[in-house]
């Protein structure tokens, strides 16, 4: 029995989902969760450490002697396989791949050398596949005899001889056809596939689309070299999407949970846009010194300084997410720009007005018509200004081929303040002193 941060005993079952075991295992030392895992039949073994986040895989991988870890790993779905075996270290690639069997190692040489973020470095060898001339009978006698090895067989792959993949035909209609029905008469012949070096979020996005368990991965000559099932299409867009929250906070990558990420590599991931944040942020004192008579001739300007340049950051904050999601998910394409542009134009220019109108009150109160004309007018343009940066930032990134991603909240706040100090201070000078 083992015990969680808590104090509370952690026991298992093979009975339970491999998830629940995995998420118990997660609160315990690894050294003991390989003692609970021991405990387990291999195939169990195996299924739950494909749910145990990476990190702890590789802690518990400590603790396995040679022969344990190739039962471990023989076991394991091939694209699980390939996944563990990236992760572990040159030693240890070494120390195992003699102790496998001949398929077992070719398998995972293949599928860890896709380079990672592509269809490749996610899709799996476990699929089932047909010949066009077979009947439907022999069809269903052959996916009976493969479905305990294979991820799907609801929809399976028709080839040619030489691995060309022609079609996909459906386990229900091979059920609902007669027994010498030919598999070329049910198949599709114009199945929805992904080519092995397609990016992983496009993958997922594809089988999102469609509406299907899984894709087809070919190479340029269109054999068949692999499947993207629907829960590793998934993972892939957690990861794409946890990648792209961390730079629209201006963050560096993390390859680990937080939960048990040090301080150093925490530190690490977000110095260095902090540091490049400070001396950008270096350009509103710029403006401000830039202005000084302008402030020393009416003080009651600095009253309003906070509130009109995070405005600007705000709505710039807030454009710049809603491009960054909307090319992300495909919504949005470059070439869609002018008309977002537009259309940006004039709701930012609604925004600017209404909080103009909020805060002119108050401008009378405080330094008089002058002061609240200033005041309005300039967040009308600042409102405008940083809304058109945030949206036009993601658009100017993708089209250099840059992850639109990087235009995070923090840097076009930062852009915005500048552009903000600037506008106010230039629109007060030329009011007030003529």
């Amino acid at each position: 029995m083992a015990f969680d941060e808590a104090g509370m005993a952690i026991t298992i079952d093979a009975e339970d989902h491999p998830a629940d075991i995995a998420h118990a295992l997660s609160e315990i030392d690894p050294g003991e969760a390989w003692k609970l895992l021991c405990a387990l039949p291999v195939e169990v073994q195996a299924e739950v450490f494909g749910y145990i986040e990476p990190e702890l895989q590789e802690e518990t991988i400590e603790h396995m002697t040679r022969p344990q870890l190739t039962a471990l790993i023989t076991e394991m779905k091939a694209d699980d396989r390939a996944d563990v075996f990236n992760r572990l270290s040159e030693e240890q690639q070494e120390m195992l791949l003699p102790a496998l069997a001949h398929v077992e190692r070719e398998n995972i040489r293949k599928l860890s050398s896709y380079e990672e973020g592509t269809a490749g470095a996610i899709m799996t060898s476990d699929y089932a596949t047909l010949k066009a001339d077979m009947t439907a009978k022999d069809a269903i006698a052959q996916l009976r005899r493969e479905a305990p090895d294979k991820e799907t067989i609801y929809r399976t792959y028709v080839l040619k001889d030489d691995r060309e993949l022609i079609g996909t035909v459906r386990l229900t209609d091979l059920i609902l056809a007669p027994p010498s029905r030919k598999v070329a008469d049910l198949m599709d012949d114009d199945p929805v596939y992904a080519f092995v070096d397609d990016d992983q979020e496009s993958v997922a996005r594809t089988i999102a689309k469609y509406d299907i368990l899984a894709v087809p991965v070919v190479d340029a000559q269109h054999h068949l070299l692999g499947i993207v099932t629907h829960d590793d299409a998934m993972d892939a867009l957690e990861e794409e999407a946890t990648e792209d929250f961390l730079r629209l906070g201006a963050h560096g990558e993390i390859t680990e949970s937080v939960r048990t990420a040090g301080i150093i590599t925490l530190y690490r991931a977000r110095i260095v846009w902090l540091v490049l944040l400070v001396f950008g942020n270096l350009l509103s004192g710029f403006g401000i010194a830039y202005f000084e008579d302008t402030i020393a001739a009416h003080i009651a300007l600095i009253f309003f300084l906070p509130l009109l340049i995070a405005s600007g950051g705000n709505a710039g904050s807030q454009a710049a997410t809603l491009m960054v999601r909307a090319l992300a998910t495909g919504d949005v394409r470059s070439r869609d720009w002018g008309r977002m542009l537009g259309r940006e134009f004039l709701v930012a220019g609604a925004l600017g007005i209404t909080m103009a109108l909020a805060v002119s009150g108050i401008g009378v109160f405080r330094g008089g018509p002058d002061i609240a004309m200033v005041v309005a007018s300039s967040m009308i343009i600042i409102v405008l200004v940083g809304s058109l940066i945030g949206m036009s930032l993601p658009f100017v990134l993708s089209r250099f081929n840059m992850d639109p991603a990087t235009a995070s909240a923090p840097l076009v706040t930062s852009i915005a303040d500048a552009t903000g100090v600037v506008i106010y201070f230039s629109i007060a000078s030329m009011v007030l002193f003529t």
